[in-house]
């Protein structure tokens, strides 16, 4: 089938719409960030027999929507109408939600439905929810009407709301007054509701020191007390705040009126740091353990190892590398025989942190200092002679985070997982070794395209060519079913020591052909180069994306309109090709 994926940005729904398209052969154009006049020549042109618009903010031209079938994914039940819905649900608490495909029309979210997925709701982040069971639903909504309008067999039917089955309601956007926070009154529960149902965005609006402030990143702690709304703890790079029945810990503020930090997400101590006069930094105590906030931890099965790490938004700073690195240098000195690594609960690892090093006195030093130390993690889990290592990718990976998955021995994806191992959005060369393992496991020419394309992997594309070994179902809990078995039993699949004896030899033999230093040594010398070039197109790409800055192309010579990739910006070298200017 001819289809346009109609979207206001290259989310992560997006891409995972792109690629399972891609896989069941239909015709695809794209257009990003709506420009009524250029959908217009694009849409005659192309002529959709149907328009799909998984992440759309902006109102489709009745024009459009009177031609083309128009079907927009709506993270609510049936009825359900407005732009937070997924806030509201988190927020009241709802023990069920859903997902609707909706044909546009005249009004938001007031078309005739398609198909409903529901869903139990998870007391779980936003982001989470939405990169979860909405995907997932999504997915199965679309496929289905593809399928419909394929056979001819639409059934769709009108918003009713006089009906039984209609639970949704129009809801308004849910403003910061709605989240508000009332620390004597509000209990821990409801303070992480609100804290959840605007994670990663907008964040809710605090005051901390007379200083406004954003929160994002809560959770729970049920051991700490003090006088609400106060300060009472700092792990790490978490704080805590007391509430009438417990505590929440925040990982992560934004601040706007700070001279010294840019206004944008950054680890929470970072923020308080620069709020905080030291005298009253040093009445706070500083835990030595938190469990509930540690973004690092080891769960031992028989002879099984499974480390997870789950940095926020999957970034990783220069002090996470390090801590996540000694982790390992740890485990490879334990009785495991199999170390797992499970990236986090909603990114498996997206890289280097740019939001910490955009913040920092020096970014291209501080560029530097983070690159370093994720290939020092790197190198630790390749060079792991009497382990076997298994990558599981659970999540969503980018850049170096996908790269740094092919460290391991073996690579065991969940199915609908979208990979972006690609640096050149970024204006980079790229490191973490990927100029030793990317070739190893897919070949050069396939190294090459993945590098230049910069374009996201599905799951089955990634078994295909060889970049993952094996691919487990999409369900949450079937994964980890799977994926345990697996791990416990692969000692009665293969004999551990042969194994372990062949994977060293190889990496003899590798060291003897060109020894891994070369590999980093070269990475690095492009690395240096952008880091340290102040002009390069490294640092502007860094602040367009911390900074949520959208470039826009020139209608005047295509015939659809993308901004940034997931709000990175590549530069000419790779639209050019395609017949793209982008216009900054």
């Amino acid at each position: 089938m001819r289809v346009i994926i109609l979207s206001t940005a290259f989310s992560g729904l997006t891409q995972r719409v792109l690629t399972e398209l891609e896989l069941l052969n239909h015709t695809i154009e794209q257009h990003y960030d709506l420009n009524e006049d250029v959908l217009r020549q694009q849409a005659e042109k192309f002529n959709p027999d149907v328009i799909i618009c998984p992440y759309l903010t902006q109102r489709i031209p009745d024009d459009i929507w009177s031609k083309y079938i128009c079907l927009i994914v709506h993270p609510g039940i049936e009825g359900d109408r407005g732009p937070s819905s997924l806030d509201w649900a988190i927020i009241e608490g709802a023990q069920q939600w859903g997902v609707t495909l909706l044909q546009a029309n005249g009004n938001y979210d007031a078309g005739d439905i398609w198909g409903t997925h529901t869903f139990p709701m998870r007391p779980a982040p936003k982001l989470s929810i939405y990169k979860r069971e909405v995907t997932e639903a999504a997915i199965k909504l679309i496929k289905k009407a593809l399928v419909d309008i394929a056979e001819k067999n639409i059934a769709t039917h009108s918003l009713d709301y006089t009906s039984p089955k209609m639970l949704g309601k129009e809801r308004p956007l849910m403003k910061q007054a709605d989240r508000a926070i009332a620390w004597p009154n509000n209990s821990t529960k409801e303070i992480l509701r609100k804290l959840n149902s605007a994670d990663s965005r907008p964040g809710v609006r605090g005051v901390i020191n007379g200083v406004d402030i954003h929160m994002y990143g809560g959770v729970a702690d049920a051991n700490l007390k003090g006088e609400p709304g106060t300060i009472i703890a700092i792990y790490k790079d978490a704080i805590c705040m007391a509430t009438k029945d417990g505590a929440i810990w925040i990982r992560q503020l934004k601040c706007s009126q700070l001279q010294n930090l840019p206004p944008i997400k950054l680890p929470a101590l970072t923020v308080l740091e620069n709020i905080y006069q030291s005298a009253q930094l040093s009445n706070i105590p500083v835990l030595q353990n938190a469990p509930v906030i540690e973004d690092i931890k080891v769960e031992h099965h028989q002879d099984v190892a499974y480390v997870y790490f789950n940095f926020y938004n999957g970034a990783s700073n220069t002090q996470q590398c390090i801590d996540l690195k000694n982790t390992v240098a740890s485990l490879k000195q334990s009785a495991a025989k199999k170390i797992v690594l499970m990236g986090g609960e909603d990114f498996w690892n997206n890289g280097i942190h740019l939001n910490c090093i955009e913040a920092s006195e020096s970014p291209a030093d501080e560029s530097w200092k983070n690159i370093n130390a994720i290939n020092d993690l790197i190198l630790e889990i390749i060079n792991t002679p009497n382990q076997v290592t298994i990558a599981a990718l659970r999540n969503n990976a980018g850049a170096g985070g996908a790269i740094m998955a092919l460290a391991c021995d073996q690579v065991i994806i969940r199915s609908g997982v979208v990979l972006n191992p690609h640096y050149k959005t970024m204006g980079l060369f790229g490191s973490e070794y990927w100029t030793y393992l990317l070739p190893k496991r897919v070949g050069k020419e396939k190294s090459h395209q993945l590098m230049e394309e910069c374009l996201p992997m599905l799951a089955d594309e990634a078994l295909k060519i060889g970049f993952v070994d094996q691919i487990f179902d999409e369900d949450w809990d079937k994964y980890h079913q799977n994926l345990h078995q697996y791990c416990e039993q692969l000692s009665e699949v293969i004999d551990i020591n042969t194994f372990l004896a062949t994977k060293m030899d190889s990496f003899e033999a590798d060291n003897t052909i060109k020894n891994l230093s070369a590999y980093r040594d070269v990475e690095l010398s492009h690395m240096k180069q952008s880091f340290f070039d102040l002009a390069s197109d490294y640092h502007e790409k860094r602040r367009a994306f911390v900074y949520k800055v959208k470039t826009s192309v020139s209608s005047a010579c295509v015939n659809f309109y993308f901004p940034f990739l997931n709000n990175r910006g590549c530069d000419d070298a790779v639209w050019q090709p395609l017949g793209i200017i982008l216009r900054r």
